[in-house]
């Protein structure tokens, strides 16, 4: 462990602590509470970057999938860390969790809104990006859009109508504030992406969150590339396209992805 510790301050240690925290649960998580606390931010950042349950590029910490509390508890020394790159890494952890119990994610984000500075703040929503692209309500409702939008959605434009894999597609339109009040609506949007076996799979992409007063019309769009991806390979066939407002889709129309 004491390898750990000096190996973490000079190239990186999340990797190498996972084995102690399979084997040797009990002893490495009260070795690591002691790091929460320590003078160097490499050092309180593996406390968090190491216990993430769904670390990319490294097996994932089932035990820990299963049952969080542990890994919490170190968050919750983490959380006002005076270093972004410990946030962050915070935040990730928190995102994990989140994936396998997501009323956990909400529960916690709730508790750490109450009295959160700012840089708390930026935290959870970093926290809840993957929960906000699944539109979970509950998360929804802890960055402040529980409430359906009351707006309406104009001049829709998908072009081109008939794009070519390798090319890219532009989606545009309009959201007008239909009430009385002035609204905050969080706007995103959603392309089905046509599989290979003719089934679709949906992908969110973030918009903004936008500021409406009372009648006020605001244009948003943007543009998709179609180019193959290491992420994402694209096949032939109708792609279908909403916009999210507030975590609440709305058909905008489609488009025909075809072949050169």
């Amino acid at each position: 462990m004491h390898a750990q510790y000096e190996l973490t301050q000079r190239f990186s240690a999340e990797f190498s602590i996972r084995p102690f925290l399979e084997r040797y649960p009990e002893a490495t998580l009260a070795r690591l509470t002691i790091w929460a606390k320590d003078q160097n931010p490499h050092v309180r950042r593996l406390v968090s970057e190491g216990t993430r349950p769904r670390l990319p590029w490294a097996p994932r910490l089932r035990s820990f999938q299963k049952d969080p509390r542990p890994v919490l508890a170190l968050l919750e020394l983490l959380k006002d860390d005076p270093e972004l790159y410990v946030r962050r890494s915070v935040a990730n952890n928190l995102n994990d969790i989140g994936k396998d119990h997501p009323l956990i994610l909400v529960e916690t984000a709730h508790r750490w809104m109450t009295d959160a500075t700012d840089e708390r703040r930026w935290l959870i929503h970093h926290a809840l990006r993957s929960a906000v692209k699944r539109a979970e309500p509950g998360v929804l409702e802890v960055l402040g859009f529980g409430k359906n939008a009351k707006v309406s959605v104009n001049k829709a434009s998908i072009t081109p109508e008939r794009p070519m894999i390798g090319g890219s597609v532009a989606i545009a339109f309009e959201i007008t504030n239909t009430d009385s009040q002035r609204q905050r609506v969080l706007v995103d949007f959603r392309v089905h992406f046509v599989k290979a076996n003719g089934k679709t799979s949906p992908k969110v992409f973030k918009l903004k969150t936008i500021e409406l007063a009372p009648q006020e019309t605001v244009q948003l769009g943007k543009t998709i590339s179609l180019a193959e991806m290491t992420t994402r390979k694209h096949y032939t066939g109708t792609h279908r396209v909403d916009v999210l407002l507030n975590g609440c889709a709305l058909p905008l129309g489609s488009f025909e992805l075809m072949n050169d």
